[in-house]
């Protein structure tokens, strides 16, 4: 893969599925349905994915691609592939919350290596440039050139302060629970991928997620995050978080910057 014609290419098409997400988002009441695991899916999910799948097979043809809203591409099995979820959080969107995200990840072998999440309701938009380092845009967000980019990097995190941010629609007791090992300065809840920005960015050092997600949920975070110098790694034994798995299924998992002291 030639990460110079990747980036700019899910750059511009996560930009453009925000906008038709926004248009929905900023529309009269819109319909609400239910996939077969029971998840929430509306029109700006469909338009969203059909946007940002025509643009990446136009462009890398020969990529296997794998997307939340195409169940066919479920049943593939890759360990090199591009990963989608084009409207992450869509709790958060039918609730009008913003906490909503545009997810767009490159895996190579089994390692999700850049990535962009787009924030279209905060005007938030963070990606791994070519060369792998992770920036968060502000501007314009023109979708034919980037505008100002700043490098982002996580905290130097002091474990007797620590920053955590957790799910705002799958907070459970197993999570406050495992939460409470940490000396813990201030916390926050946060909707979809946003919650590995945060971390990349150095607003929090820690995202526990004791629940289920798929990997088209995580893959793009991850990559910012690890463009940003944090890690993502198995709940259970501290490994890091693999892609490809049968199912794209995945374990719990921590999020963090590297000088968060984990608990088991």
């Amino acid at each position: 893969m030639n990460f110079d014609t990747l980036i700019p290419v899910i750059r511009r098409l996560a930009l453009e599925a925000g906008d038709r997400i926004m248009q929905v988002y900023d529309g009269p009441d819109f319909a609400v349905k239910a996939k077969s695991d029971a998840s929430p899916v509306t029109e700006a999910d469909e338009a969203a994915d059909a946007i940002i799948s025509a643009g990446l097979r136009d462009a890398f043809p020969d990529v296997v691609l794998i997307t939340e809203e195409q169940a066919d591409s479920h049943s593939l099995s890759a360990s090199t592939f591009l990963i989608v979820d084009p409207l992450d959080g869509t709790k958060e969107f039918v609730q009008r919350r913003g906490d909503f995200t545009v997810n767009i990840a490159y895996v190579e072998n089994g390692v999700p290596v850049r990535g962009v999440v787009y924030a279209p309701a905060q005007g938030r938009l963070f990606y791994t440039q070519a060369d792998g380092t992770a920036v968060e845009e502000t501007g314009d967000l023109a979708k034919d050139a980037p505008g100002v980019v700043t490098p982002i990097r996580v905290a130097d995190a002091d474990n007797a302060a620590l920053m955590v941010v957790a799910s705002k629609s799958h907070r459970d007791q197993a999570t406050d629970d495992y939460i409470g090992k940490y000396a813990v300065k201030d916390m926050k809840s946060a909707g979809s991928s946003l919650k590995f920005c945060l971390v990349a960015t150095g607003e929090a050092d820690l995202y526990p997620r004791l629940g289920r997600t798929m990997e088209w949920d995580t893959a793009a975070g991850d990559a910012v995050l690890r463009g940003a110098g944090g890690q993502v790694v198995r709940f259970d034994d501290h490994t890091p978080l693999a892609y490809g798995k049968p199912g794209w299924d995945n374990p719990f998992f921590i999020a963090y910057a590297p000088g968060v002291d984990l608990k088991a």
